[in-house]
């Protein structure tokens, strides 16, 4: 497996924390939906609580929810940051459609990286316990482990819409 790391940024540019970017939340596996005029400052408060305690919910910047999201799972002791875009190109050939995804990466683990293909789902030396959607185990090197950081990481999405640069993040070539 290869990877692109997009190394953390050193400086976070500051956001408004008045701002909502996000236009769906979906609680799993059967949790709640919450459509843009249901989000409150209340419910954000709620949410970004819960992610140290544990979750699991898709935050979107699409109204129905369908794309352009961020998976967050958590157990309270490893989180889970999956970041998918969906972009449409336009070409001489008709419309494209490509996916982009990034997940949270944890470099304490990258030695697990080549393992991942032939191991077992059910080797914790090489799996967190967590899955995402509640069913596909998560590789520790894309677990992190600084829930405070994790937050900050969840907050800076539902605020900005964009991946948050004071953490690591890696992408499958």
């Amino acid at each position: 497996m290869k990877l692109q790391i997009i190394s953390k940024q050193e400086i976070v540019p500051l956001f408004d924390p008045n701002v909502v970017a996000i236009k769906h939340i979906e609680y799993y596996p059967h949790g709640r939906s919450y459509s843009e005029d249901e989000i409150t400052p209340r419910l954000i408060s709620k949410l970004l609580k819960q992610v140290p305690k544990g979750i699991g919910v898709y935050l979107s910047l699409n109204p129905d929810g369908e794309c352009d999201w961020l998976e967050v799972v958590s157990d309270g002791k490893w989180l889970f940051l999956g970041y998918c875009f969906e972009h449409t190109e336009i070409t001489k050939d008709g419309k494209f459609v490509r996916y982009d995804s990034y997940c949270s990466y944890n470099s304490d683990f990258a030695d697990t990286v080549e393992q991942i293909e032939r191991a077992d789902f059910l080797d914790r030396s090489v799996y967190s316990p967590i899955n995402s959607e509640g069913q596909s185990p998560i590789p520790k090197f894309q677990a992190i482990t600084d829930m405070d950081i994790g937050v900050k990481a969840v907050e800076y999405f539902i605020r900005t819409g964009e991946r948050y640069p004071g953490i690591d993040w890696s992408c499958e070539l």
